[in-house]
This record gives C-alpha cells, structure tokens and sequence, in this order.
C-alpha cells in the first residue's frame, strides 16, 4: 500500500505578456516540471493555471477613460447610486474612480458593520452599545462618524469612508455618504443605480427594480463590450478585475474553457495520459482571524474541463471505522473499508450518515482554492499548479 496521497505543486513560468498563448507556456512549463523533478504523469491529473496570467496573455485591459465612458453612456452621468462595494484598494478603488469620471454625483451606500466579502467598518459589540440596528438602520455620514468615529481597516491602516470619498471629489463629482443593508435606500436619491455586491448581485438588482429605480446595474454590466478598444468580458464585466496601473485594471478572462481544453490537450497528447485542466481565480475560503472570505472573483474557476464538473462522492472513514466496522482493526480493519469504498456507486450519498460531513461542495471550487492557497498571489513565480492523486481513495494502490 502506498503512503502517498494526494500531492499539489506549484509550478514556476516564465512572465506571462499579452500575446503570449498562454496554453502552450503552461504546457511547457509542466513538462519541463515533469523531467526536472522526476514526475510520472497519470490519468486524471489536474494542472491548473491562474487566471490573472490568462487575462494577461489576453491583454484583457481598461482604462479609467474606457471605464467612464461605458459609466456615462449606461446611467446618463447624472447622480448615480454606488451600492455595496468591498472595501478594497486593488478590486475596487480604480473601479470607483472610473464610475465618477462618468457622472456628476455619486451617492455611495455601504453595507455595514462588513462588507461582502468582511472587510469591516465597525463591531458588532459597537453596534449593540450605540443600539443601532444594521438590518434596519441607514446612517449619514454625519451619523456613521458621531457615534462610531473613524473606521480604519486593522490590516491596511486605511479609513475607506475617506478613501472613497477622496477618490470620487478627486474624480470631479460630488459624494453623499450613506450606511446601510437594504439597497433599496438609493432608490428615494436616485432612479440610476449600481450595485456593486458579487455573489448577491441578482438579488440587489431585482429589489432596486421592485424599489422603482429605472437604470440598474451590476459591476457584470459594465466592459461588456469593448469600448474604444478596451478589453471586455462578456459573461462578468469589471467583476473580477484587480489594479494593473494607476490609470488601467485588469479584467477577469475571457474564453477560459478553450484555454483549458487546450492546455489539457497538450498535456494529454504529450504524456498519453488523461490530463484535466483549469483556470482559477480566488478561493473559496474564509480566514478565521482576519474574517476575511477570499472569493472577491464571481467564480472560483471560470473555465475546466468536464472530468472537473460534478462534486465528490466520498464516504467517511471514520464513520467506518467507528460503526459499520467498530468491532475489526488492523488488516481486516483495512480491507473492509476497502471494500466498502469499491463497491461505492456513482449514485449521490447525500444524506446518507456514511458520508456525514463531507460537504458536497463542487470540485472546480475544491481545488480552485487548493490551487490558490498553493500558488498564493506575491512573489512565488508558480501561477501553474500541478495535482496528483485528487480523484485517488483508500483502496487505491
């Protein structure tokens, strides 16, 4: 019996430029990987390469005059509503920026005490000791500082009522400030909205609808289409986009499926094995200290090949061990759980107690993060990770 289960790499490539064919970099870079350290491929091995050398290689790009001016034309650059965004400098300060550039106003409304994603503007035990209700409540700015004060962010020293509001004067508009959770405040400041949320998006949407409001849109709205020759994305807009300069962001990818049916080709002819591939953005975790939920892309994975659809179907060992097989240990022990897992069907165990506890989450989101925790995002130069034996089990030798 091997010891050895499932094992993930990060793999190092050259600097990904626009016009690169990403595919074949990837590709190369694994191989090179495959007789550096001595890899034998096997079926179902998973090479995953991050999105944000995908979009490069694209020159998928706009530009804060490219962002206004979709901005200007979609809401008529009047007073515009700002619903909901992350308090981030690299995922959202260009984007707002871009927005103001585009219209005369901005009426920012900021979900409190967190953001979507947890960056946080004030506690909770703050909220409880001022009696403020956040699922009720809406502040003014006036009210916000009165009873809380400044709302620096504990990792980046940042106060983003200022930020924000700095970056949207600096732009040439006017700002109004507003605290609260039900998007449908913006509708009594102005009939052009846009929400900013990530994954409550179609909600916030259809509430501004049912609220009056005549233009609604989300951050997938925008950058669409090219504009003056930008980049775009059809499916996600500016969802998804990060800083690239002081003046540009770069946008989620496009056509992610063909990168990696291609990339899986490639591996696949070159190894006579079944290579799956994919292309990953951010994981799909939470930090426990910082509260932090990672997943400020749409997806984890926007793009992977079929073998990667579905979830896992998996039994608990330890629920084995302790139950159906309380009364064997050791070899026997060992072969009746083998057993048991061979003679496992494809059909579902959810809800069945032998798979208690294995959340069925999907496998383009499990090993998406896996893929993001290994690569990380500073200077490790791996943004291609190569997995073995993630589709292996107990019975496998």
């Amino acid at each position: 019996m091997r010891t050895i289960g499932t094992v993930a790499r990060g793999v190092r490539a050259p600097i990904i430029r626009e016009g690169d064919n990403i595919a074949e970099v990837a590709a190369a870079s694994v191989m090179e990987a495959w007789k550096e350290a001595g890899i034998e491929p096997h079926d179902r091995d998973v090479v995953a390469i991050t999105e944000s050398v995908v979009a490069r290689a694209q020159g998928n790009y706009a530009t804060l005059d490219q962002i206004a001016k979709d901005v200007r034309e979609k809401t008529g650059g009047g007073t515009v509503g700002v619903a909901f965004p992350i308090m981030s400098r690299n995922r959202f300060s260009l984007l707002l920026r871009g927005m103001a550039m585009g219209c005369k106003k901005i009426v920012l409304l900021l979900s409190y005490p967190s953001d979507e994603v947890g960056n946080g503007l004030v506690d909770w035990d703050k909220l409880d000791e001022a009696g403020v209700d956040p699922y009720s409540d809406v502040l003014t700015l006036e009210q916000f500082r009165e009873k809380f004060g400044a709302a620096v962010h504990p990792f980046t020293g940042v106060d983003y009522i200022d930020f924000y509001s700095g970056i949207i004067t600096d732009a040439g508009a006017e700002v109004e400030v507003l605290f609260g959770n039900r998007v449908q405040t913006l509708c009594g400041c102005t009939d052009a909205v846009i929400t900013c949320d990530i994954h409550t998006r179609a909600r916030s949407k259809r509430l501004l609808k049912a609220g009056g409001a005549k233009i609604v849109l989300g951050l997938d709205d925008l950058l669409t289409k090219s504009v003056d020759g930008s980049g775009y994305n059809e499916e996600y807009g500016l969802l998804g986009s990060n800083k690239a300069t002081e003046e540009s962001v770069k946008l989620f990818p496009r056509d992610c499926m063909v990168v990696a049916e291609e990339l899986s080709a490639l591996l696949s002819n070159a190894s006579g094995k079944h290579i799956e591939a994919m292309v990953y953005g951010d994981g799909a975790f939470k930090d426990p200290v910082g509260k932090i939920w990672e997943l400020a892309d749409p997806v984890v994975s926007p793009g992977y090949t079929k073998g990667l659809v579905g979830t896992p179907n998996e039994l608990k060992l330890k629920y084995l061990a302790d139950n159906d097989f309380g009364d064997l240990k050791g070899e026997a022990l060992k072969a009746a759980i083998e057993e048991r897992i061979r003679e496992k069907t494809d059909e579902s165990l959810v809800g069945n107690m032998v798979s208690e506890g294995t959340t069925p989450r999907r496998l383009t989101d499990l090993i998406g993060s896996l893929c993001d925790l290994t690569s990380g995002s500073g200077d490790k130069g791996t943004p291609i990770v190569y997995i073995q034996g993630y589709f292996d089990n107990y019975s496998n030798d």
